[in-house]
């Protein structure tokens, strides 16, 4: 089973993601902050993706990028920003960190699935469509 970490400071946020990602079959375990996230990379099992706000206290998004990075062991890890920063500038400034893909809030179920299916990660459960039902 694909395994994702989401990191955000806010719980809803994760809340929210966590929903959208369990409903595409992925396994979702999360961190507040970028310190929280790196305890949880070292404990394993290392995640296929990492979901990264960019605005956190302790370790912000673009220092937990740089820092994943520098771990030669994790560098197979997809990492996907998801923040409110959609400046031509700051989406540079995180691919160039090392995130893979880049995803700004507010986003959709199906940007998200979009952005995991460019990283390789195509969901393979069946989603539940919006009244509940099941969408082929």
């Amino acid at each position: 089973m694909t395994h994702a970490l989401v990191v955000d400071d806010s719980r809803a946020m994760r809340s929210l993601l966590r929903q959208v990602l369990e409903r595409l079959g992925l396994e979702v375990s999360e961190a507040g902050d970028g310190r929280a996230a790196i305890a949880a990379i070292s404990a394993g099992p290392l995640p296929d993706v990492t979901l990264v706000d960019w605005h956190m206290p302790v370790m912000d998004g673009l220092e937990l990028v740089t820092e994943i990075r520098r771990h030669k062991e994790w560098r197979r890890m997809a990492i996907m920003m998801v923040t409110t920063e959609a400046e031509h500038e700051s989406m540079v400034r995180a691919l160039l960190a090392g995130a893979n893909e880049y995803l700004i809030k507010p986003f959709t179920p199906d940007a998200v699935i979009e952005k995991l299916c460019i990283l390789g990660l195509e969901p393979g459960a069946r989603q539940t469509t919006a009244n509940g039902g099941s969408a082929a």
